[in-house]
């Protein structure tokens, strides 16, 4: 590939497939390249607002601007497809559209690839010619999942994101090869600005060859390198930090931290673990007995495996490092509250521990990760600074006495556990059996298998039973010995039961719990837990501790960890501003309850998060320039800088000049004031008043922004962030109007990797299907928050059709304007077509408003090519000359153009340069689609022609179906070759359809009598339907009950209106009307003549026997019986 990403003339076929034929392919893209050059010379995605600030609909639409570290992928263009439709739509409803797109540089990660990079080029040269494949990566970072304690108050977030970013690939070179740059190219890539004047241009084409409905005027690169977007940025950070209640503000809080890098690691700086947060301990002080060990001689001693306890921690080495110090165990809890019902505590006897200073002239007991987290949160005497004073494993902790703190015993002893962690928490784990399932049932474990594990029973049975601490009204108050016998789980090794239960236990004591002891004795254990936490720091038996949720990994390897330190953060989850984001929320739209139950999730657990960094890319905090504003902070209000971007510059780093010829300097927050906040006229300005008025008028017009697409994945960080800096910066009426999330792309059902070789990137597409077939398949994958699936076969398939299409509308366009098709009034054929064209149009309004494109796709393209299908059968012969005795209408010119014209519009929004084609090359229209508008039907939808057309078509479907079923029958009644029925005679035969005016008069009582049991205003049935039955009469009658329920049935399901059974359309006119077409449709049973007779002035005789007359007992109005004779 090369740099420019150009398409070769013959697209490249996945997994050795064999190539086709590229003939239509290729007659589609030279389409496409016509409709954008047309597009492109007209300017018409331009858009502008009134010169005169006349009121107008508008439309504007964003997508969370790519990071450029890369070329766009499926996944990318997935979720862009959501705007591009929406702007097609939106467009022929008559609004000015405005759909622009910028691209994010913000951050870590393009600094650190630039990094890796000027390391590789130092290890294997510019051009990389010392690469072996055998050597050493500089840098190997799995991804590991940790198991840790559910906490109630945690909302899991999972991210689906890590497949499709991981390469598979060692070295950053290698993954610049596979992103198409040359070898000799990539050593300039070590200067991170590089990246900057690389992958937007080649975006830009990409997204252009998608045929992308973008103003490319207003496009930008974030970062200081853009000096008008730098001055927007700095201008919102002033406006935030100086409002009453700052929204910006300095002080110690925890964050995730990479030591390596000297900074805090925020969700775009990471290479794993997007989406981690930081998990709030109470680090619980367990003091080691030490007094108990040392006057006891090492010969008196227990043993674990002929080793006296606590040897190591008494040996002259390690005391002689305490220097006297007390010495901890301490262990992470989620659960303070529950610290009256300690038994003991566990360590993982295989597990590496330290001893390592702490502060207040302690040592505590922990792993090395702990260590240091701890030694970042203040908690060790010199920040980043670990002392350790000695090592040791979990083993040599067996059988350690230590005093816990609020347990109900002068002191406990520490057991091995086989379920303990070094990657979670402190590697110390306190023992609550009472509501701890896995507690619990270690503890069992332990009893009866005391020599296998090397424990005394001394140093567990006196502590059996547990003690209740926490009444629940479901579990009792042991609910962990519950939980474990409701589950039979047997051992500590039943892992998957022992999670249900520790999820059951822990919900249960926190939502419902109540306090049998201690200080909170009686209150609910939500209220006791903050009070009890507080009370154990307060008297120096707790402290705070975090960590991360999961593995952390940043951009330049370095496995994060949790600091606690002075800097700068935005306060979101401040009450007041809190409140305010979710009124927001309350009046957007987010197409699905789901997605609103996402964003009110995410309110209640998004607190304060840090806005600041010490390198990368980005722009400066204007008052405290040595810190950068990190990528999540500077991408929350950047969709109103859009409205007046191609003012200011007319390229992406703003160093040509825009439309008004201004000076970046001159965009000081005074003026963004002006524009945006409807601030006063700034004072010695050196922008001309007209200038900024101008300004002022595009902002206004088109914000707030009407839409945001994005995947489900940023709704827990960047949309929840977006709007609640909207809330802060902008009056209500700038405020977003909707927004809309979509879940990941699937291809071909399976997960998206680049390792795996399943990944397609846009360019790829593009090449193998064509725009128009691409988008055709991205609207076909899918619309909810569930993962989506693109097809390749969808994709090849839409070839075929578009192909075929374009084909049939040029050869259509083409005789109805060479008079060869019938013009004046309408036959009712036609008037059926109308009416389903009129019905199609209404439902695609519906489903491209509603956003559902999938939907939209079924009623503009194939709901609309099966309407024609069933016209075309009715109208016209299948060979194309009709046979003897036929006769066909032949197609209605008007609506053969009306047709083409509903087609192409209503197609548009999903296959532009196709509807173009038709538009204005086939219908002759002057100018482009683009300015076409949505359709409008002469006259509503006709629904009773539609339901006269849906009978005949039931009534022969069911006619042949039944025909067919009694042939199989009676063939397997015979056991042998199928035997001609009358209808498959050689002779041809007469079909006779008998119809009715009316019901029963035994159907009509009973209607009516199951009428009076519903209840209107409660839309039920009042369960006296068989009083209601015998009243009228009609107990005895056996078909009364069966009919009953069937009605019963169709009313609970569609509302009362199912009591009216009148047929809509005249029965008998619609079956005259439609004798020829039913006799063709019939021909397969060899019927030359079809007759209608009614039921009602059936009577036996000359030409009507008794078959006849029982075959017609059972006509009903709408359904008709029929006797082939």
């Amino acid at each position: 590939m090369s740099s420019a990403g150009a398409p070769t003339t013959t697209p490249a076929t996945p997994g050795g497939e064999t190539p086709k034929s590229f003939a239509k392919l290729h007659a589609l893209q030279e389409l496409e390249r016509i409709a954008q050059s047309r597009w492109e010379a007209e300017k018409v995605f331009e858009a502008n607002a009134p010169a005169d600030g006349k009121k107008s609909p508008k439309f504007m639409t964003t997508f969370p601007f790519p990071y450029m570290n890369g070329r766009l992928h499926l996944g990318h263009s997935f979720t862009i497809s959501k705007c591009e439709f929406a702007v097609g739509y939106e467009r022929l409803k008559g609004k000015v559209v405005l759909f622009p797109f910028g691209f994010h540089c913000t951050g870590m990660p393009i600094k650190a690839c630039a990094d890796k990079l000027k390391a590789e080029v130092d290890q294997f040269g510019q051009n990389f010619e010392r690469f072996v494949e055998a050597a050493p990566a500089l840098e190997i970072q799995p991804e590991v999942q940790t198991e840790g304690k559910v906490d109630p108050t945690k909302i899991d977030k999972k991210h689906g994101k890590a497949a499709a970013k991981n390469t598979g690939l060692k070295y950053q070179f290698q993954i610049m090869q596979q992103l198409g740059v040359p070898k000799e190219e990539i050593h300039k890539f070590a200067d991170a600005v590089h990246w900057l004047y690389y992958f937007p241009p080649l975006t830009i084409s990409d997204l252009k060859a998608l045929g992308l409905s973008v103003d490319w005027r207003r496009s930008f690169i974030t970062t200081d390198k853009n000096p008008f977007f730098d001055s927007f940025v700095r201008w919102q950070f002033n406006t935030l930090r100086k409002q009453p209640l700052p929204k910006v503000k300095f002080g110690e809080r925890y964050t995730i931290y990479s030591a390596l890098d000297g900074q805090a690691c925020m969700d775009h700086d990471r290479a794993a673990g997007e989406g981690v947060g930081v998990q709030e301990y109470t680090g619980i002080k367990l003091e080691v007995l030490m007094e108990d060990l040392i006057s006891t001689p090492l010969n008196e001693r227990d043993k674990v495996k002929d080793v006296p306890v606590g040897q190591l921690l008494t040996s002259q080495g390690v005391l002689a490092a305490l220097k006297g110090k007390k010495l901890f165990m301490v262990a992470a809890t989620l659960r303070p509250e529950t610290m009256y019902g300690q038994t003991n505590c566990y360590v993982g006897i295989d597990i590496d521990y330290g001893i390592y200073e702490a502060r207040d002239n302690e040592a505590w007991i922990c792993t090395p990760r702990a260590a240091k987290n701890m030694a970042f949160q203040g908690l060790f005497p010199a920040r980043g600074e670990i002392i350790k004073l000695a090592a040791l494993k979990g083993l040599d902790l067996i059988g350690v006495p230590v005093k816990a703190p609020l347990a109900q015993f002068s002191k406990v002893y520490t057991l091995p556990m086989d379920g303990v962690l070094a990657t979670k928490g402190t590697g110390v784990v306190t023992s609550v059996p009472s509501d701890s399932p896995d507690d619990y049932i270690t503890l069992q474990d332990l009893v009866k298998k005391a020599a296998f594990y090397n424990v005394q029973p001394k140093w567990v049975e006196p502590f059996l039973p547990p003690k209740p601490i926490i009444q629940t009204p479901n579990l009792g108050n042991l609910a962990a010995a519950t939980a474990v016998q409701q589950l039979n789980i047997k051992s500590q090794r039943d892992k998957k039961e022992l999670a249900t239960a520790k999820e059951i236990v822990y919900k249960e004591g926190f939502y419902n719990g109540v306090m049998l002891v201690g200080a909170c004795q009686g209150k609910p254990v939500q209220e006791a837990k903050p009070l009890i936490k507080d009370m154990l720091i307060k008297g120096n038996m707790a402290f705070n501790y975090c960590e991360p949720e999961g593995l952390v990994v940043s951009r330049s390897g370095d496995e994060c960890i949790v600091t606690l330190a002075e800097q700068w953060y935005m306060d979101y989850g401040e009450e007041s501003w809190r409140k305010l984001t979710q009124e927001a929320l309350s009046k957007m739209e987010t197409y699905g309850q789901e997605t609103r139950n996402a964003f009110e999730k995410t309110l209640d657990w998004l607190g304060q998060w840090a806005c600041s960094r010490s390198f990368g890319l980005g722009s400066r905090l204007p008052w405290d320039p040595k810190y950068l504003i990190e990528s999540l902070s500077d991408s929350t209000i950047y969709m109103a800088y859009y409205t007046v971007s191609h003012f200011l510059h007319s390229n992406l780093d703003g160093s040509s000049p825009g439309i008004l010829k201004i000076s970046a300097a001159d965009m000081t927050d005074d003026v963004w004031d002006y524009i945006l906040l409807e601030g006063p006229l700034p004072k010695n300005s050196a922008i001309p008043k007209s200038d900024l008025e101008r300004m002022r008028r595009e902002f206004e017009f088109f914000y707030p922004m009407d839409l945001r697409c994005s995947g489900k994945d940023l709704i827990n960080n960047h949309l929840t962030f977006c709007l609640y800096n909207h809330t802060a910066m902008f009056p209500k009426d700038k405020w977003p109007g909707a927004m809309r999330a979509n879940g990941h792309l699937l291809l071909n059902s399976e997960k998206m990797s680049k390792s795996t070789g399943n990944f397609m990137s846009l360019t790829d597409a593009i090449q193998r299907y064509g725009a128009d077939a691409t988008r055709f398949a991205l609207a076909d994958a899918g619309d909810g928050l569930e993962d989506a699936n693109f097809l390749y076969k969808t994709a090849d398939d839409a070839i075929l059709k578009l192909f075929t299409e374009k084909e049939l509308c040029e050869e259509m366009v083409a005789e109805a304007n060479a008079g060869k098709l019938r013009s004046g009034p309408f036959t009712w054929n036609d008037r059926v077509f109308l009416a389903e064209m009129t019905r199609i149009t209404e439902q695609a309004d519906k489903a491209y408003a509603g956003m559902l494109f999938r939907e939209a796709l079924k009623c503009s393209y194939y709901d609309l090519q099966n309407a024609k299908g069933e016209y075309r059968k009715v109208t016209t012969p299948p060979s194309g000359a009709a046979g003897a005795g036929e006769h066909y209408e032949g197609l209605h010119k008007d609506l053969v153009l009306k047709y083409v014209e509903l087609q192409t519009i209503l197609m548009s929004p999903i296959t532009p340069h196709w509807s173009e084609h038709l538009w204005t090359t086939v219908l002759k229209n002057p100018t482009s689609v683009i300015r076409a508008k949505w359709p409008e039907m002469s006259q509503e939808v006709d629904t009773t022609i539609l339901d006269a057309a849906q009978y005949v078509r039931d009534l022969i479907h069911k006619t042949r179906a039944a025909e067919e079923l009694a042939q199989r029958k009676k063939a397997k009644a015979k056991k042998g070759p199928t035997a001609p029925s009358s209808a498959e005679s050689d002779s041809p035969k007469t079909i006779r359809f008998y119809y009715a005016s009316s019901f029963p008069a035994w159907q009509e009582s009973a209607l009516a009598a199951l009428k009076s049991t519903f209840d209107e205003e409660k839309g039920a049935f009042s369960g006296k339907e068989r009083d209601a039955i015998a009243a009228a009469g009609l107990a005895g009658d056996k078909r009364v009950m069966p009919f009953v329920a069937m009605i019963k049935k169709t009313v609970e399901a569609a509302g009362p209106s199912a009591f009216d059974r009148t047929v809509s359309f005249n029965e008998q006119d619609t079956l005259t009307q439609n004798v020829d077409y039913i006799r063709r449709e019939l021909a397969s049973l060899k019927i030359s003549a079809v007759e209608f007779v009614a039921k009602e002035g059936l009577a036996a005789g000359d030409d009507f026997s008794d078959e006849d007359i029982a075959k017609a007992e059972g006509a009903l109005p709408g359904v008709p019986t029929y006797r082939i004779v």
